[in-house]
């Protein structure tokens, strides 16, 4: 068996590295344990404007142009479409048929070119809106987000958890066969 593992040396090298390999992983997850928290318990985190380190925003720096969408969880959603945002779903019409969220308003990503000029005509520049699609693995609601900023909307988040957190959560959608 000494053979097959080339000896103390080879046996010494592969200690070292698995060493060093969980010294890796424990230094990541103790400078990123807030983002790993909330990534296994369904919350989204939003690092724009914060000093690494520090849950803060910096202090006394001229703020930037959003750039990109705000993440939003599940709990936050009732009091931002009380207040008017407006939900996007980012899925091609036939999954937006077959069941979204109330209200939502469907721009499928892979339409957006032909079908953004008539969304803004309808949907003020100066409204909330809230991307989803469908859920944490799907990166088209975020992708639709920086569309929107781009074409000119001020305030766009994204609801990361879409239609599946949505669903378990026990709330219903609208759509054929719900």
């Amino acid at each position: 068996m000494n053979r097959f593992w080339g000896g103390p040396a080879l046996r010494r090298i592969l200690l070292e590295t698995v060493v060093l390999g969980v010294l890796a992983v424990a230094v990541g997850l103790s400078l990123n344990f807030k983002i790993v928290f909330n990534a296994f318990s369904g919350k989204a985190v939003s690092t724009a404007g914060v000093v690494a380190g520090n849950d803060q925003p910096q202090a006394g720096t001229a703020q930037e142009p959003a750039a990109l969408p705000v993440p939003v969880a599940l709990d936050e959603l009732d009091e931002l479409l009380g207040d008017g945002a407006v939900l996007v779903d980012a899925r091609n019409s036939v999954a937006f048929a077959a069941g979204h969220l109330p209200g939502a308003v469907s721009l499928p990503l892979g339409d957006f070119s032909q079908l953004h000029a008539g969304f803004t005509a309808k949907i003020p520049l100066t409204t909330t809106l809230i991307t989803y699609c469908s859920g944490f693995g799907c990166p088209d609601s975020f992708d639709l987000g920086v569309l929107l900023l781009a074409v000119g909307y001020q305030d766009v988040l994204v609801y990361e958890g879409g239609v599946p957190e949505w669903r378990d959560a026990g709330r219903s959608l609208e759509g054929a066969g719900q």
